[in-house]
């Protein structure tokens, strides 16, 4: 849509307020509104954003990124990207659209997390190739005691028909609403942990999947609050509870997005050397890519062996323990259900940081022709392998926290030179910012509690 068909369908639908939104470094989902009478003319200009906001923190705490001028003094744009437009079905005077960060001049900006993903995405293309992702969102439901304890809706089992029943009124209109805001729901089930539940929404090109899934939480998040609940993305809200994980799936088609060339229909895992290349990507800039798809001092509580959250820098053919599964296809759609399916990532990432990170290192897989370590490709779970067979495989365990992560970004030359600069080091600012406040706020409790509502 261009901007006077979006003026001409809001003002008859009685939208008055319109929000510019962006993701920024933290993960937290931001944005400023704009009256519908003002509509045009903020689409045409943008909206004006302090350019220090990229360098706060998810406990609002401005970092210092020397020569970013991310300050009191610098200022960029919330350009909207009008395909993104949606009236918001949970609250029909509002609708919103994603923004790219521009500068005042309305050139892309360096730090803008969307530019680092069209980035990608044009390196992609230089190659010939089309990137489709999905994600995978996990939540759980839960309501806040008197005393401020946060209680799940069930206990009821994984798959019950029970846990799908107690739910059900809210997921209805989850689903009703995402299907008003143009998202095509794939799939939704019950999932392990008490009160906790997932659903897909189906596969899109890189952008729009990074797009919609920032429009699922936000819709999820609304439904839950209509019901009288809450609705948690955060990596561990329960500690003693199965983790909330984002699988994140990718495919690699040519340049018309007619064929997917991932799939090679002779090999044995029906992958190609092109699917095995992007593989080998992945695992070479694994330890650095984990601070971009795990980014929080909570998602380090939930990467722990034998909880199917994946624990082990591996691969392997349907394998929920390892860090890449290669998904069994589907039958009758072998060439379009063909994909990878990156495990070690969660809602606390910022989807645009998180999958640009991937194509990049995906690409540089491609791009140098590497081949994966097929000592590293697993059948079985990894933890149920020796230390000497892990070690004489070359099979290691993920960094342990956030701060081993933060420094293997750091120290991947071809991952900071994707980001660049100012990106990279407002990013990384805010990721050793939340190791040091969450350590020396003390606890498990403060952790939870802190993580809870913001994700």
């Amino acid at each position: 849509m261009d901007i006077d068909q979006i003026v001409r369908r809001a003002k008859p639908q009685g939208v008055k307020l319109v929000s510019f939104l962006y993701c920024d470094n933290g993960g937290v989902l931001r944005g400023k509104s704009v009256h519908v009478s003002r509509l045009a003319e903020r689409m045409r200009s943008g909206v004006g954003l302090t350019a220090a906001m990229q360098a706060m923190t998810d406990m609002d705490e401005l970092q210092s990124v020397p020569g970013s001028g991310m300050g009191p003094v610098g200022e960029t744009r919330l350009v909207p990207d009008a395909d993104t437009f949606a009236i918001a079905p949970y609250a029909p005077r509002r609708a919103s659209m994603m923004c790219d960060m521009m500068t005042p001049d309305l050139l892309p900006y360096s730090a803008c997390p969307r530019g680092f993903l069209k980035r990608a995405m044009a390196k992609a293309a230089e190659m010939g190739l089309t990137i489709q992702a999905a994600f995978e969102p996990e939540w759980y439901f839960a309501r806040e005691t008197e005393d401020g304890e946060f209680v799940p809706i069930d206990r009821d089992l994984v798959n019950a028909a029970t846990k799908a029943m107690k739910a059900r009124d809210v997921v209805d209109d989850i689903v009703e609403w995402l299907e008003a805001q143009g998202l095509e729901v794939e799939q939704y089930y019950p999932e392990l942990g008490h009160g906790q539940h997932e659903l897909s929404i189906r596969h899109a090109d890189a952008l729009r999947a990074a797009d919609n899934h920032l429009a699922l939480k936000e819709t999820v998040r609304n439904a839950a609050y209509k019901h009288g609940m809450l609705a948690s993305f955060a990596p561990k809200p329960f500690p003693e509870q199965a983790g909330n994980g984002c699988h994140i799936h990718l495919s690699a088609w040519d340049a018309d997005g007619e064929t997917n060339l991932f799939y090679d229909q002779t090999e044995t895992q029906n992958l190609s050397e092109l699917g095995y290349g992007f593989i080998a990507g992945v695992m070479r800039h694994m330890p650095a890519l984990m601070a971009l798809s795990c980014p929080s001092v909570n998602s380090y509580r939930r990467l722990q062996p034998g909880t199917w959250s994946s624990a082990y820098m591996c691969y392997g053919p349907d394998n929920r323990e390892a860090a890449l599964r290669i998904p069994s296809r589907f039958s009758g759609a072998e060439m379009a259900s063909t994909n990878i399916e990156y495990r070690p990532a969660d809602s606390s990432a910022n989807p645009y940081i998180a999958l640009g990170g991937l194509i990049f290192a995906g690409l540089d897989g491609i791009e140098n022709g590497l081949r994966p370590d097929e000592r590293q490709n697993v059948d079985v779970d990894p933890r149920t392998l020796s230390q000497e067979e892990l070690a004489a495989r070359g099979i290691r365990r993920y960094p342990m926290g956030l701060p081993q992560a933060t420094a293997h970004l750091q120290a991947d030359s071809m991952m900071m030179e994707a980001m660049g600069a100012d990106l990279a080091n407002s990013y990384i600012a805010i990721r050793r910012a939340n190791s040091v406040h969450c350590s020396t706020r003390g606890g498990v409790e403060y952790e939870v509690r802190h993580h809870f509502h913001k994700y």
